[in-house]
């Protein structure tokens, strides 16, 4: 009954704007947000941080040609399909995923993203994020099942994990649906993943982000797949197992110390996560990355890669004096390679928000 109900989401988007958007994020601890990791590794309470940044990714639908189904994306070519023939393997295929798991032919995915592409800030998962919420709202008005945040998170994750083919965290697309800064603890329950969220407010105002954070793009996009991948391998092998109980150890340090708002301590604790994950695999930092980081480190600020690195964007933390130092000396190391820079952002309390109203003509 739900198939047939979702095959009117072409009209529900023909009579109505359907519109989602959601934040990204910088982030520390990721990977151990993997299912390879947390299972094992419950007795060392796996945990991974994230902050919602005010760079959000917006996707509308838009009525397209019967049974076909059309992407645009900036940074990449539109591309469109009969939507049985969609390839997953494309580089808008994880989009091209979603719309075939809603059974949703007929539209003209547009996908507005304020983050640089592939600057390692979770832009691929906040888009699925926006679009299956989008795609569950259009659904629910069709009279099938909407989605709530957790259930969309889920979604979303479990689709993209399937799509790539290699196992995949889920805490960007937590940050997406609900903003905001947060420990996520990747703890297990009698019947299975039990996800404990818990708040680090103290990061979450304008005025003291602008004092104590940095973020910036280093002017390449990132490859995360063969360094998540190399951790990956690794940890199976029996490998670098104890430096992972380590991070999840720096990543409660840094939580604690930003609710304190202890800012030297939270950056050691993130230096020291740097650390540990430039022993496992040094390519984490490409040239002005390492100068950026030692910078951070010189003035006593933290410095760490987003994502997992190879590219794509880094951030700092520190007291108010040696961030606003160390916010010249970035500035100075990014004008050395085209399109790198300090990045305009901000806090973003909101996470996943999604609208809809009558197409002009319409309604009211």
């Amino acid at each position: 009954m739900e198939g047939i109900k979702t095959n009117r989401i072409a009209d529900i988007v023909a009579e109505n704007a359907v519109q989602a958007s959601a934040p990204c994020r910088v982030d520390m601890g990721g990977t151990l947000d993997i299912g390879t990791f947390y299972y094992p590794l419950q007795h060392a309470g796996p945990c991974t941080f994230n902050m919602a940044l005010d760079m959000r990714t917006t996707v509308e639908l838009e009525p397209y040609r019967t049974g076909w189904i059309k992407v645009s994306s900036r940074g990449f070519e539109s591309a469109a399909y009969p939507l049985d023939q969609a390839p997953f393997n494309h580089p808008l295929g994880l989009m091209f995923a979603v719309a075939s798991h809603f059974n949703a032919p007929g539209l003209h995915i547009k996908i507005d993203s304020a983050s640089p592409p592939r600057s390692a800030l979770g832009g691929s998962s906040v888009a699925a994020v926006a679009l299956v919420g989008a795609l569950a709202r259009a659904r629910g008005m069709a009279g099938g099942e909407d989605l709530n945040r957790e259930q969309i998170v889920r979604r979303a994750h479990r689709i993209e994990e399937t799509v790539a083919g290699v196992p995949c965290g889920m805490q960007d697309q937590l940050g997406a649906a609900y903003g905001g800064a947060h420990t996520w603890h990747w703890e297990i329950a009698a019947d299975g993943l039990a996800i404990r969220r818990e708040p680090v407010s103290r990061a979450m105002t304008p005025e003291i982000f602008k004092a104590h954070f940095l973020v910036a793009y280093c002017g390449i996009p990132h490859a995360s797949k063969d360094i998540n991948g190399t951790w990956v391998r690794q940890f199976i092998a029996g490998r670098e197992r104890q430096r992972w109980i380590q991070v999840a150890e720096c990543v409660r340090r840094f939580s604690a110390a930003l609710n304190a708002g202890q800012w030297a301590a939270a950056a050691i604790a993130m230096n020291e996560e740097t650390a540990l994950r430039r022993v496992m695999t040094p390519e984490v930092l490409d040239v002005i990355g390492e100068d950026l980081v030692t910078a951070a480190r010189d003035r006593g600020c933290g410095g760490r890669f987003t994502g997992a690195g190879g590219g794509g964007c880094l951030w700092a933390v520190g007291a108010a004096d040696p961030i606003q130092q160390l916010r010249a000396d970035w500035r100075g190391i990014l004008a050395k390679r085209k399109g790198a820079a300090l990045l305009d952002v901000a806090p973003d309390l909101e996470g996943l928000q999604i609208t809809t109203r009558p197409r002009r003509g319409r309604g009211d």
